[in-house]
């Protein structure tokens, strides 16, 4: 039977927990206690499993750790991981994203980091270049920060060399070549805190996700606004006719399957709790055409939200849909979310949850 690994940051460490049924967990003890985790990557290519960790500390600052043993021993590079060069007067505030490539690409890992920019590693996570395109685009300085900061917290990568990044406050930007040039692409999504029309950028998307069969169809939680682009982000419409709110943070795609995607709604910007008070997961298999409400051992009474990275899916079958709060409470689904089980309860505020099936 085969073993999932779940991954748990939060704003005071990082907990591991593993399962053979995806309903009973093994707990592990802290890592990194008193120490914020806002991004973790599972690297699961070449047959071998490493976590990477985006630490925070208040005294030292962040850097990216790994561990090639499910957390028996980390590892951090001399130096650091991430670091900007002296040129740029800037120094690194969060780790926000850390995103495998492909198994085409086995070195290659993506982060997001605020201040809003984007690295590429070519050696499994341990040594990360900036990507200049991004960070010396003329946009940058009209990019504002989110609620939560100024972050580059989405990294898709995409077949040949189109990557794909969502910022707060920036928008959706995509590159044709690997990093080198970027452009904004925006288009159909709403920017209603701004004046006039939608702008060419500056939205404040929340989450974008990508179908795994039709690589070119995106899908985006906005600021208020839930939308599908069909070609690869040039444009977006709207998807929300159906959901009790079009605002939250999450969006999740399904691994394998076409047009299977999910969303956390939050009531509104100033009321960010679920719907009347009811934690629940929405469902749609056509690309969000119709949607289905999903709350099978939810708890009645919710009022802590779901954050951007707190969801994840895993790669079984049936897939896994895992959730955790900023209550701290974090909940598994073996069944594609129809019904959820509780993996680990008052932990820390949520920030990050990440899903593997070990190979």
């Amino acid at each position: 039977m085969d073993t999932t690994l779940l991954a748990i940051g939060t704003r005071k460490g990082l907990w591991l927990a593993t399962s053979e049924d995806r309903q009973t967990w093994s707990l592990s003890q802290p890592h990194f206690l008193m120490t914020e985790v806002a991004g973790v990557g599972i690297d699961t290519r070449g047959g071998r499993t490493r976590v990477l960790v985006g630490v925070r500390s208040e005294h030292f600052g962040p850097t990216v750790v790994h561990s090639d043993d499910l957390g028996a021993t980390w590892t951090e590079p001399e130096g650091g991981a991430i670091r900007f060069p002296a040129d740029t007067g800037a120094a690194v505030e969060r780790i926000w994203q850390l995103r495998p490539d492909s198994a085409d690409r086995p070195g290659v890992v993506w982060a997001g980091c605020e201040p809003i920019s984007v690295w590429r590693s070519e050696d499994g996570g341990e040594h990360f270049g900036l990507c200049r395109g991004l960070w010396d685009h003329p946009h940058r300085s009209e990019w504002g920060a989110g609620y939560g900061g100024a972050a580059a917290h989405t990294v898709l990568p995409g077949p040949g060399s189109t990557v794909h990044v969502a910022m707060s406050t920036g928008g959706v930007y995509r590159t044709r070549d690997g990093g080198t040039s970027w452009e904004p692409r925006n288009a159909g999504i709403s920017a209603y805190f701004l004046p006039g029309p939608a702008p060419e950028f500056g939205q404040c998307v929340h989450k974008i996700a990508r179908d795994a069969v039709v690589p070119t169809r995106l899908y985006a939680q906005n600021h208020h606004g839930v939308y599908r682009s069909d070609d690869d982000g040039d444009s977006w419409t709207s998807i929300a006719d159906g959901l009790p709110s079009d605002f939250g943070f999450v969006m999740l795609a399904h691994p394998s399957r076409a047009g299977t995607i999910w969303v956390v709604p939050l009531v509104a910007d100033g009321e960010r709790v679920p719907p009347g008070g009811q934690l629940a997961v929405h469902r749609s298999d056509d690309a969000g055409e119709t949607w289905q409400r999903l709350d099978g051992g939810l708890p009645d009474h919710e009022y802590n939200a779901v954050l951007r990275d707190a969801a994840a899916v895993d790669t079984a079958d049936p897939v896994g849909v895992y959730l955790g709060t900023r209550g701290g409470e974090v909940y598994a689904s073996a069944d594609e979310g129809r019904t959820f089980s509780t993996v680990a309860s008052h932990l820390p505020d949520v920030l990050c949850v990440r899903a593997a099936v070990l190979p």
